[in-house]
């Protein structure tokens, strides 16, 4: 099996992103610990078969959501063929555009920051 990264999302309430990443980025849930509706739970989801997981912030664990520290942990590329209509979906659903779909350094690519504060790149290389 070639080597994969799965990222973990850190946010204030799982089910509620969860929700939001169905609805904005066509997300799939592939695993979930505790049922459905527990801010506090874990799920792993796909994004058109990109893997990443959420699950509840904790600081005694020193696990911060991004809006927690008024800042970023960290920015995720998701390549995908069409990234205007994925930016508009994810936009529609309750992100924050921060830079539209344009062509920069050999890709076509655009920037929102997803309702919990993580900073997203959506694109693909241009040929």
């Amino acid at each position: 099996m070639p080597a994969q990264l799965q990222p973990e999302l850190w946010v204030p309430d799982t089910a509620a992103a969860v929700a939001y990443y169905e609805r904005g980025f066509g997300a799939v849930v592939e695993h979930r610990v505790g049922p459905p509706d527990d801010p506090d739970g874990v799920a792993q989801l796909s994004i058109r078969g990109a893997r990443f997981w959420v699950s509840a912030a904790s600081a005694p664990m020193r696990r911060f959501a991004p809006r927690e520290i008024d800042g970023a942990t960290g920015r995720t590329l998701l390549v995908v063929d069409e990234p205007e209509a994925l930016v508009e979906s994810a936009v529609a659903a309750g992100a924050e555009l921060t830079s539209p779909v344009g062509r920069e350094h050999g890709w076509l690519v655009g920037r929102i920051v997803d309702p919990f504060g993580h900073e997203w790149e959506i694109g693909r290389p241009l040929e």
